[in-house]
């Protein structure tokens, strides 16, 4: 034993394996029996119940900032959290995903802050776009992420207007295409056209048709000529620029029949 005892895995096995074993034996015996489990589980939940109703852990308020009030009304009805409740009952990370689950919320972080009160802090999607689809009007971000639905286009005509099925997953190009215009106080609306290439829709009713690939540099090459030959200040219909090698221009009827008035017109005699 003398000799055993100075083996040091023999002295740790004395120390703390047998008493675990012990303890492990005494209470696999004990809650061997059915009823016993069930009048420890009882007991541990009625420990656990009055610990967590302590008014240590009880929270009483809902804090949100950082959204406006249409928001932190529909972010409080979106959550619906029964309180007061015990902290030790609250999933915190539950309660973030659900807030971020509504449109206008870009991101949440729940917190538990002081004087019992659990703490909600929102950032808000700043709309960037109004969306014209079949589905009505609809407040875009500049990522596209949607916002909010828009009874009408006057409510917010500070922001600049797609349309188009597909146009709410372009926005990063359709803002590209607009920052390289030089013609922003003309432009109407951008319209997204097959789900792959734009038109810009100018007052006086005129269109510009962009190709499918690379419109910003369409629109800087038609930003040249415009600038050398005021191309658009002309009876147009449309400059077409899918081409960009070869812009057409088409004209309205008035100066169609000009042209052709002057094409058909003797010359005048010597």
């Amino acid at each position: 034993m003398q000799r055993l005892w100075l083996t040091p895995m023999f002295r740790a096995g004395m120390r703390i394996g047998l008493p675990v074993f012990v303890v492990v034996l005494v209470g696999g015996i004990y809650l061997s029996d059915a009823a016993r489990r069930a009048g420890a589980a009882e007991m541990f939940g009625a420990l656990r119940g009055s610990v967590a109703e302590s008014p240590i852990f009880m929270v009483e308020l809902l804090s949100i900032t950082g959204a406006s009030p249409e928001l932190a009304d529909a972010v409080r009805a979106r959550l619906d959290v029964k309180l007061p409740q015990s902290s030790l009952d609250l999933d915190l990370d539950a309660i973030r995903e659900q807030a971020e689950r509504l449109d206008a919320v870009q991101s949440a972080v729940v917190r538990l802050g002081a004087g019992n009160v659990l703490e909600l802090q929102i950032t808000e999607r700043t709309p960037a776009w109004v969306w014209r689809s079949e589905a009505g009007l609809m407040m875009l971000d500049a990522t596209g992420h949607r916002i909010a639905g828009l009874a009408e286009r006057a409510d917010r005509a500070d922001l600049p207007l797609v349309a188009g099925q597909g146009a709410d997953k372009a926005i990063p190009e359709a803002q590209a295409i607009l920052a390289a215009s030089p013609w922003a106080k003309r432009i109407r609306g951008l319209v997204r056209l097959s789900e792959r290439r734009w038109d810009i829709v100018l007052d006086r009713d005129q269109r510009i048709l962009l190709p499918a690939h690379d419109p910003v540099a369409a629109v800087q090459a038609l930003a040249s000529l415009d600038h050398a030959e005021d191309i658009l200040s002309r009876d147009l219909i449309a400059v077409d620029m899918r081409n960009p090698d070869r812009p057409v221009l088409r004209l309205t009827p008035y100066a169609l029949d000009v042209l052709r008035t002057q094409a058909t017109a003797p010359e005048p005699q010597q």
